[in-house]
């Protein structure tokens, strides 16, 4: 296998964690809301679920496309 394509799965598996990672951080410290406002929690909730869960998909997406690399090799 071409040390290329491990070195650029590696960037982008890296790369593709750290973004979400530190939005995932920042998402869950904000939710402190929640204990300044209980009346809103729901909302805050449910706000604070669906974006982390687009979050994550971003990792999986950073997966997909370090597997396709390694596997799939589209510079060949």
């Amino acid at each position: 296998m071409n040390p290329l394509t491990i070195a650029a799965s590696r960037l982008v598996v890296v790369l593709a964690s750290i973004g979400p990672g530190v939005g995932q951080g920042t998402a869950a410290g904000q939710a402190e809301a929640i204990a300044r406002q209980p009346k809103a929690e729901d909302k805050i909730r449910g706000t604070l679920l669906l974006s982390l869960a687009f979050m994550e998909a971003l990792t999986i997406y950073g997966l997909v496309v370090a597997l396709a690399l390694l596997f799939a090799n589209p510079f060949v």
